[in-house]
């Protein structure tokens, strides 16, 4: 009984606090290769990538104005593999794969369960966002 309710309180409260300075750290590690240290898809990889990687300073503004937390979310820890890849992200590859035990809040105010890292990052994804 006491772990059903644990579980259902943890499902159920979003993380609010994320570390964007960590975030920035795991992208300069991780992502920056392809995307850029900007976030603008221009790194020293994505010639060789069979789709450019996208400018992720855009996000938001091609998203309607809101960034979209699900979807990046759900790029970056596996659960919607990207095909220009090769397999899901396989510069980091389990880093931020595989555990979905922290939430992070929607813009619809859903929990999305993911990491800690994958919250930490974007975080960061979010500080770089241009307003159009």
């Amino acid at each position: 009984m006491r772990l059903a309710a644990l579980l259902a309180i943890t499902l159920t409260t979003p993380v609010l606090a994320q570390d964007a300075d960590i975030g920035r750290a795991h992208y300069h590690t991780h992502c920056a290769t392809c995307h850029g240290l900007e976030g603008r898809g221009d790194g020293p990889m994505a010639g060789v990538l069979l789709i450019k990687p996208v400018n992720l300073t855009e996000l938001s503004a091609r998203n309607g104005g809101t960034f979209p937390l699900e979807r990046v979310v759900m790029r970056i820890d596996g659960r919607d593999p990207l095909v220009s890849h090769g397999s899901p992200m396989p510069v980091f590859g389990d880093y931020f794969e595989g555990s979905y035990d922290v939430a992070i809040k929607a813009p619809s105010g859903q929990p999305v369960m993911t990491s800690r890292p994958v919250v930490d990052l974007v975080a960061y994804l979010q500080e770089i966002q241009r307003i159009e």
